[in-house]
């Protein structure tokens, strides 16, 4: 990860540990990489309480009570199932920031009205919750996606976290 990601990111360590706030994961299109970078660093055992990877939508309502039908409706990757997510991870293990993805990395799986490189990316922080949409070029790759969508999370973070 680049140099700016790693300054963004110590410096949310330090929102994390001076505030004493949690953070959890629900992590579909990201597989497990928004852990991975968090759990990198030393001492993260002190805010991150976990994370989940829903990647079926089987998953989504057994461990996040998306109902099928909602899924159905919207379609997984939609900004009301980011928003279910992440409202629903932060109930479940009452973490003061709670994260979500769900997105077409591809390079399959693509619709006409849902390209590859489409993002959703849920965030709450106790309990007041937005929703991103980000559309990366269809041309990046699966992982060159996911990368990016840890970037704009970073970013974002950085920002909410300084309003605090």
């Amino acid at each position: 990860m680049s140099l700016v990601i790693k300054k963004k990111w110590l410096k949310i360590l330090k929102i994390l540990k001076k505030k004493k706030l949690t953070i959890a994961c629900a992590e579909s299109c990201t597989g497990g990489l928004i852990s991975s970078y968090i759990t990198s660093y030393s001492g993260a055992s002190n805010f991150f309480i976990g994370s989940i990877i829903p990647y079926s939508n089987e998953l989504k309502d057994k461990l996040l009570g998306i109902p099928h039908k909602q899924i159905k409706k919207n379609g997984s990757v939609s900004k009301k199932v980011a928003y279910l997510m992440v409202k629903n991870l932060s109930i479940k293990t009452k973490a003061n920031i709670s994260i979500s993805t769900t997105g077409i990395a591809g390079p399959t799986g693509a619709t006409s009205l849902k390209p590859i490189g489409l993002v959703y990316v849920g965030i709450s922080i106790n309990r007041n919750i937005k929703v991103y949409k980000f559309n990366f070029s269809k041309k990046y790759s699966r992982k060159k996606i996911q990368k990016l969508t840890l970037f704009k999370i970073v970013l974002t973070l950085e920002q909410l976290l300084s309003k605090l």
